[in-house]
């Protein structure tokens, strides 16, 4: 029986494009992670095409090896997100913005009150995508000589958010009163302190910046390890995720829904979007022969430098020309390593013809075709319950996203799959999430019903 929602979109826009050789193409524009009207008119882009949402990853530091494979890609330089983010809120009106920020080289407080104005600013429309860093290169940015070991950056990652939200939840909804005839500006009822002390972290509170008309900016998640799973299905609202196949996709998308009930979610309060590399062209030919260009753009040290950061490890030891060998364990992205090194054992891939695989897409699905074909695609996920959308992973901007907005969504909205205007005015309304009760609202509710369930053993006696 055919879903009765509406599959969700995301672009995640990336400088250059998600091909590693994408800013060589000719149509692409090279400077736009740093021209700030060029991401003016992305963000706008995807607005007009009804997406839910405009993603920007991150980093906060530039690995110091290797810096001349590094100098032949686009990935080094771009703008501060949540700057960037402020600017686009002024000039958009319904997309969502979601931005990147790691709980590893961050304090919660900071972030609460960053992610909280931004809400403010763009009526509820900001998105906070929670990372663990796995980049050792930022550890010396930060007053450290050696990275956090894995587990201890997602025990630190439970608890910081924890800590945000109950920061964002230290405003009552309408105790910002601003009465001027009884000279009350707020009322005092509605403010709470935290007062959290936990191993990592000792923050009192309250939050300086008030609820916004989402409640709380959305949470998103992109771990796909078991302890990044098992964060996903406790905090995230939005799961972006990397999975080639179909049986892959829905594997991962029944495990974090099963996940979820035992933290009382139900399953419609969080929203799976994998990522999806398309490649349109008018005839399956003219797809395949641009999937091909761009193949031949791939420089050899960027590709093998691409996948030595993805993999976590050294592999300049080894032969280009030979199956992947047996790699030793590392403390980097741990879920993003399992999708790449399942698909080179699955296909016995070259350590060349692995790194022109991740060169694509880095795990994600790569579809190549017509307009047609990918929403083909697209609605098989769907309807097949690997994914309640996709988060748009176009090869080069902007005529990648260009592409996608002018010919598969209206494939998507003549199928009934995506929606032909906006409904709703924040990012949470666009994918269908439920307003976020404060704690503090809940715990007087269960403190009312005990009450009057205690009276009620007391009238009964």
């Amino acid at each position: 029986m055919p879903r009765a929602d509406k599959m969700h979109l995301g672009v995640f826009y990336w400088p250059g494009g998600h091909h590693v050789a994408g800013w060589r193409h000719p149509a692409a524009e090279t400077d736009s992670p740093f021209n700030y009207r060029r991401c003016v008119e992305l963000a706008q882009l995807a607005e007009r095409g009804k997406f839910d949402l405009f993603f920007l990853a991150d980093l906060v530091g530039i690995r110091p090896s290797k810096i001349e494979a590094q100098a032949n890609a686009s990935r080094a330089v771009y703008f501060e997100p949540l700057t960037l983010l402020a600017a686009l809120s002024t000039a958009t009106d319904r997309v969502g913005l979601v931005a990147t920020a790691t709980t590893t080289y961050n304090e919660p407080y900071h972030l609460a009150r960053k992610f909280a104005s931004l809400d403010l600013i763009n009526d509820g429309r900001t998105g906070w995508n929670l990372v663990t860093s796995h980049n050792q290169a930022e550890a010396a940015n930060f007053n450290r000589d050696t990275h956090m070991a894995h587990a201890d950056r997602y025990e630190r990652a439970e608890e910081f958010v924890e800590i945000v939200k109950g920061l964002w939840d230290s405003w009552d909804d309408g105790a910002i009163v601003m009465d001027k005839e009884s000279g009350r500006y707020f009322d005092h009822n509605g403010l709470h302190f935290l007062n959290h002390r936990g191993k990592h972290f000792l923050v009192r509170g309250p939050l300086n910046v008030p609820r916004s008309p989402q409640g709380h900016p959305v949470i998103v998640q992109a771990g796909s390890s078991g302890p990044g799973r098992e964060l996903a299905a406790r905090t995230a609202e939005v799961i972006f995720t990397a999975a080639e196949t179909l049986k892959d996709g829905q594997a991962f998308y029944a495990d974090v829904k099963q996940r979820m009930q035992k933290y009382g979610r139900a399953p419609n309060e969080v929203a799976i979007m994998p990522g999806l590399f398309p490649v349109i062209g008018n005839t399956e030919a003219e797809a395949r022969a641009k999937y091909d260009y761009l193949q031949t753009l791939v420089q050899p040290d960027v590709g093998l430098f691409l996948l030595e950061h993805l993999l976590g490890r050294d592999l300049s030891m080894y032969a280009l020309d030979e199956p992947l060998p047996d790699l030793p364990e590392h403390d980097g992205a741990k879920g993003r390593t399992e999708v790449i090194l399942r698909q080179a054992r699955r296909d016995n891939l070259t350590l060349r013809q692995l790194y022109l695989q991740v060169a694509v897409a880095r795990g994600h699905n790569i579809v190549i075709g017509t307009p047609a074909r990918i929403a083909d695609v697209m609605e098989e996920w769907f309807e097949g319950h690997a994914a309640d959308g996709f988060n748009v992973l176009p090869p080069v901007f902007p005529t990648g996203l260009e592409e996608f907005v002018e010919l598969v969504v209206p494939e998507l909205q003549r199928r009934g799959l995506f929606r032909t205007e906006y409904e709703g005015k924040t990012l949470r309304q666009h994918l269908g999430l439920p307003y976020p009760k404060s704690r503090h609202t809940t715990a007087a509710a269960d403190s009312v019903s005990l009450a009057a369930a205690e009276d009620a053993e007391v009238d009964a006696a």
